[in-house]
């Protein structure tokens, strides 16, 4: 992956998110129409702390966030989510 060039404000968490299943686990294929949004992915850039808030999100983390958080970006052909820290529901 070629490193991205940038800053994040505060509080700010770059994520890629994870392939949607092309399967079922019985193996019927998925059609692009009926993909769910996925609902977690990689972290790829944090920003420094708010002064109120330890950023508690590393590079790295794999996390799962809401399904209708952040906004999505594209950058250098990729796509991405811009999400809050609080957004981040779960760390793995």
């Amino acid at each position: 992956m070629a490193e991205l060039k940038g800053k994040i404000l505060a509080g700010k968490v770059l994520i890629e998110p994870q392939e949607a299943e092309k399967k079922t686990a019985g193996g019927i294929i998925i059609p692009d129409s009926a993909k769910e949004k996925p609902l977690s992915g990689k972290v790829v850039l944090v920003g420094s702390a708010k002064k109120d808030e330890v950023m508690e999100v590393k590079v790295g983390d794999v996390v799962f966030f809401g399904k209708y958080s952040g906004t999505e970006l594209s950058i250098d052909g990729k796509d991405y989510l811009l999400v809050n820290q609080t957004d981040v529901l779960f760390i793995v």
